[in-house]
């Protein structure tokens, strides 16, 4: 929608990012009385479409820092210049700042990684790289028949709260190893608190590292006092540190600006609030299905797993890497990838890490990519230049979920794309699929294919 003729929405909030991570971030209103400011990375490829190399770079760099502290050596150097200039869109800055990260992965590291889905699955499995390729699971919130919960926790802020942990291999959190959890964002430490609480309950060990693209928390010392207390080591590492100035009326604001903007939007089954039937029920508008390319066809190893659901050794890594080249190779061909088409790898929800690294091997070889993912965060959609989520498509979930069924969104896809390569896991490739998200992308692209991981 298009904003009212007013004051810019992020100055009306009030809120303000401070300090280095401000280059790497947008704001946002969400949709959720429990808090009013999405901060938008820039460098996550979540809600914003972005060349797949600065993000997996900026994940290989954080790992660095992981592997700095868990070796008890100063902390690396950040090539800030490098990181800022790929950020602003320079296409030969973000090769470069993936080259040099790359480079300075060491050996692997004796530790195991934890992701938090769903904006971090993919960001976990980078820093699982950057630790030289480290045993790796991330949380999900998807049960999965066979798999027995090893544990579990709540994040309180979260629009959807709960997190599942089902590793094939239950001592992946059982065996006292270093555990670096990674987030995006930390912004009060309260996840990463009642996550390392219900571990250690589980499991003591000595050891914790929190890595997050930006620390926004506040001052004071609750996170690390608070794991202190379970009598274990906590360290914090950050691409960048920034403060977070609220008015005290934020709620209140927010609350008001979203009544405003919603007035003013002209309902389709794009823009719709999540529960309005037309943002539940897009029709379809393709008369052909979009083809369909199952990577187990196209060469992906049996044993390899698609992704840290249930666990990634240091083993899947170097298959992972081994397979990449010849895989992307002949993705590209059965897709007809074309030179000098802008294509667009768009993963789902928790299926981030999979799709971000065909996308990233799909631009080392030249094609002009960039990668995202669809969410299930309700956010506000506003076309106003410098506000983060300049448009939105909502379609309803497609993978039968177990929370039952809801509203999904795609932030920022709709730039008129010459190729869209929609990446999905089995339990999500359905007909709500075809009616739904790729029924609402349709009008924005060219041409879709649908990528099925094994």
């Amino acid at each position: 929608m298009t904003a009212p003729a007013t004051a810019p929405v992020g100055d009306r909030l009030g809120v303000r990012v401070l300090g280095d991570a401000a280059p790497l971030l947008g704001l946002a209103l969400r949709r959720n009385p429990k808090r009013a400011q999405l901060l938008v990375s820039r460098v996550l490829g979540k809600h914003v479409p972005t060349d797949p190399r600065l993000v997996r770079a900026t994940g290989l760099l954080l790992g660095g820092l992981a592997d700095d502290v868990l070796a008890d050596r100063p902390a690396r150097e950040l090539p800030v210049d490098l990181l800022h200039r790929a950020v602003a869109g320079d296409p030969v800055s973000a090769q470069a700042l993936h080259t040099d990260a790359q480079r300075s992965v060491g050996p692997t590291a004796d530790a195991v990684v934890l992701g938090f889905a769903e904006t971090a699955t993919a960001l976990g499995h980078c820093v699982a790289e950057g630790l030289g390729g480290a045993t790796y699971l991330h949380s999900t919130r998807r049960l999965v028949p066979g798999i027995a919960p090893a544990g579990g926790f709540t994040e309180e802020h979260s629009h959807a709260t709960d997190h599942l942990l089902l590793p094939h291999d239950p001592a992946i959190l059982t065996d006292g190893r270093p555990l670096v959890l990674v987030d995006d964002e930390l912004s009060t430490g309260r996840t990463v608190l009642n996550t390392i609480t219900a571990l250690h309950a589980l499991a003591p060990r000595e050891r914790y590292v929190v890595a997050s693209l930006v620390d926004v928390r506040p001052p004071g010392t609750e996170l690390v006092d608070g794991v202190r207390a379970l009598g274990a080591r906590l360290d914090v590492v950050s691409l960048a540190r920034a403060a977070v100035e609220l008015p005290v009326d934020v709620t209140a604001r927010a609350a008001a600006l979203r009544a405003e903007i919603d007035a003013h939007t002209t309902v389709g089954p794009e823009t719709a609030p999540p529960g309005s039937p037309l943002g539940r029920t897009p029709s379809p508008t393709r008369a052909q299905p979009d083809p369909r390319l199952m990577l187990a066809e196209l060469g992906w190893p049996v044993t390899l797993p698609a992704g840290g659901r249930h666990g990634f050794s240091p083993a899947d890594h170097r298959a992972l890497d081994s397979t990449l080249p010849e895989l992307a190779a002949g993705l590209a061909r059965a897709a007809d990838l074309r030179p000098g088409e802008r294509t667009l790898v768009l993963g789902t929800e928790e299926l981030m890490a999979l799709p971000l690294r065909l996308a990233q091997t799909l631009a080392d070889a030249g094609l002009d990519v960039a990668f995202s993912t669809t969410s299930r965060s309700p956010a506000v959609v506003v076309d106003e230049p410098g506000y983060a989520l300049r448009s939105g498509l909502t379609f309803p979930a497609h993978d039968d979920p177990d929370d039952g069924p809801g509203p999904r969104f795609a932030y920022n896809v709709e730039q008129g794309w010459d190729h869209v390569l929609v990446v999905v896991d089995p339990p999500a490739d359905t007909p709500l699929l075809r009616s739904g998200l790729l029924a609402t992308l349709a009008p924005h692209t060219r041409r879709t294919t649908v990528v099925i991981t094994p």
